[in-house]
Formats: structure tokens, C-alpha cells, sequence
């Protein structure tokens, strides 16, 4: 028995991945959700439209009575010559949480719906003020946490078939021993990756548009944006995890080598990204975590398209950043595959 358990020790001392998983893993786990588990937003941006737009800034900024607290409410914009259709325009095009728009009797407030925990924030504080101001929330009058989910969820359901699936899969196929019969092929790298991932890109596709419909169908989600700009920003979104699945399967010699590695990439997005915990509550070293992960792109994306309607001008940032890491991580994973079918697949 005492030569067993010193040869289980002695493989778990080369298996350098399980000991990450059983031990880093959790102590990750705990920094995350110490400084990550934040359901109360404490800043919400903020911007003033309208005649008495400086005036209002300034009284915030001073803690006049009456006025909402300046600790939360975080003046970031003023435009004096600003409409009521510039100030709906803010909210759409995710400028500020809250909008105060003083070209209307009694001053309205209008709030996103989409930032969903923002919203609750902002309308418990202006509820404090009486009938000073006029509540209207955007995008989500009611204020349903399914509508925040579902759009989050088809993002949650690509990264699923992009990094896990595909990292699996490509490894099942190095046990076959296809990657040796590959490396004897006049095929470039580029080439084999895009015959191995095609499958798993229409399979994204199918299941984006089965979760998406069915969001709208049963719980009633509006799709009120250009689906066109939907679809590009899950084509990118999609590349973007697909070349993680694929990265994960060259650097994996089983397929519980390619799950522990998906998992740790999984993770974090998952808690990190703003689809549970908003990142505007985190703590700032957590939350640059989470700017770093392509899922947080991707929930901007498509609550922005599904519920605001914002058009693809305002989501520049996201878009932007999506296709960044697509081209490093599509690139990183040519190289590393290249260097596999150069081994045979070792």
C-alpha cells in the first residue's frame, strides 16, 4: 500500500495540470469570489442633457439637499444644447448609466435596463427624491433578469462548443493518430484548422440561433437591434474561442488534459465577464481580469444589439477588441499547430 501511494504521488508530481486544478484552482476561486461577488453598484456614470445641464452637475457635485448622492452618481457628461432624443440616445448607445434629461417638467431620469444592477441602484436612490424627478427605464421597464441572462447565455453557449468542444475533439483525433497521417498531407496549418473547425463554427452557429429564438419565443426577450450586426459580432466572438479550443488541443495530450484546460479558461469567463456579477462592482485588479476575456465583449455586443438596439457605431469598442484577439489567438494557435504536425502530432 505505502508503494502505491508514493507512485501516486510521484504522478501527480509530473501531472503539473491536476496539481493546478487541485490546487490553484480553488485558491483562485476564493480571491474571485472575495472580490468579484458583488451584487451593489456603488458607481453609476452619469450624464446631464438639457438647459440646466452645468446647474445640475454643479449641485450634485456640491451634495446640494435634494439632490442625488455624489458618491454615486458620477457626473461624466453635461451638453447644455442636448434634446430629450440625445439623451435617449446616451442610454441606447451605453454612454452612462443614468441620464438626466432637464428639458422636461418634472426633470425625467432615464435609466438602462440592460445594466440591469445599475438600474436597481439608481432607481432605489432616485426613489428617495419623491416627485422631484420622473423615473423611465429603458430597454427593460421591468426590470426581468431573464432578459439580461438570455442575451449573456448565447455567448456562454458559443464559448461552450468553441473552447471545450473543439479542444476535446481535436484531441480524440491525435489518439486516432490522424494528426501523423496530416503531417505526410501538402497541407498548411491554416488549412487543416479551418477543415477541423468548420464543423464545430456551423454547430456555434446552430445552437446561437436555436438559444437566441428560443430566448425570444419563451421568455419574451426583445430583439429590437440589426441582426446583421448580431451575427458579426458572434462570427467574431466565435473565432475568437474556437482558436482558444484549438490553442488548448496543441498544448493537451488527452482529452482530460483538454478539459482540465478548458475549465480554467471557462471559468473566469464566466464569473469575470459581467454575465453574473456586474464588472462596475468588482474590484478594480478583478475587473481588469475580466476586460482581458473575450465573453465580456461579446454580453456588451449582444445586450446592446438585442435589447437597446444600438447600432454597430456605438459598439466600435467591443467589435474592435473582439477582432484583436481573434487575429492573435487564430494566429498563436497556426503556430502551435504547425509545431504539432511538424512532431506528428507529439
Amino acid at each position: 500500500m505505502r508503494a502505491m501511494i508514493l507512485k501516486e504521488f510521484h504522478e501527480l508530481r509530473r501531472d503539473r495540470r491536476t496539481v493546478a486544478m487541485l490546487v490553484v484552482m480553488p485558491v483562485l476561486l476564493l480571491v474571485v469570489f472575495g472580490y468579484a461577488a458583488n451584487f451593489k453598484v456603488e458607481n453609476l456614470t452619469t450624464a446631464v442633457v438639457g438647459p440646466e445641464a452645468d446647474a445640475v452637475r454643479a449641485a450634485v457635485e456640491a451634495g446640494a439637499p435634494g439632490m442625488p448622492p455624489a458618491d454615486l452618481f458620477d457626473v461624466v457628461r453635461t451638453d447644455p444644447d442636448g434634446t430629450s432624443a440625445d439623451a435617449r440616445d446616451l442610454v441606447r448607445d451605453n454612454v452612462a448609466d443614468v441620464v438626466v434629461d432637464t428639458n422636461t417638467t418634472p426633470t425625467t431620469v432615464y435609466l438602462d435596463g440592460s445594466a440591469l444592477f445599475a438600474a436597481t441602484a439608481a432607481s432605489a436612490a432616485l426613489g428617495r427624491l419623491g416627485n422631484q424627478v420622473q423615473v423611465e427605464v429603458l430597454y427593460n421597464p421591468d426590470l426581468k433578469t431573464s432578459w439580461v441572462m438570455v442575451p449573456a447565455l448565447v455567448g456562454l453557449v458559443l464559448a461552450f462548443v468553441g473552447t471545450i468542444v473543439t479542444s476535446i475533439g481535436l484531441v480524440r483525433e491525435r489518439a486516432a493518430g490522424t494528426m501523423e497521417q496530416l503531417a505526410v498531407m501538402p497541407l498548411r496549418p491554416i488549412d487543416v484548422i479551418i477543415g477541423k473547425i468548420a464543423p464545430y463554427f456551423v454547430l456555434g452557429a446552430v445552437d446561437m440561433a436555436i438559444i437566441t429564438g428560443l430566448g425570444v419565443v419563451i421568455f419574451g426577450v426583445p430583439f429590437v437591434g440589426n441582426v446583421a450586426v448580431f451575427a458579426l459580432g458572434a462570427l467574431l466572438f466565435l473565432f475568437v474561442v474556437l482558436g482558444l479550443g484549438v490553442l488548448i488541443s496543441t498544448v493537451s495530450q488527452t482529452q482530460a488534459q483538454a478539459i482540465q484546460g478548458s475549465i480554467m479558461i471557462m471559468l473566469p469567463q464566466v464569473l469575470l465577464s459581467g454575465f453574473i456579477f456586474p464588472l462596475t462592482a468588482m474590484a478594480a485588479g478583478v475587473r481588469w481580469i475580466g476586460y482581458c476575456l473575450p465573453l465580456t465583449y461579446f454580453v456588451q455586443i449582444s445586450q446592446g444589439v438585442m435589447l437597446r438596439g444600438a447600432p454597430l457605431a456605438s459598439l466600435w469598442l467591443p467589435f474592435t477588441v473582439l477582432a484583436g484577439m481573434a487575429v492573435v489567438v487564430v494566429t498563436v494557435s497556426v503556430l502551435r499547430f504547425r509545431r504539432t504536425l511538424a512532431g506528428g502530432g507529439s
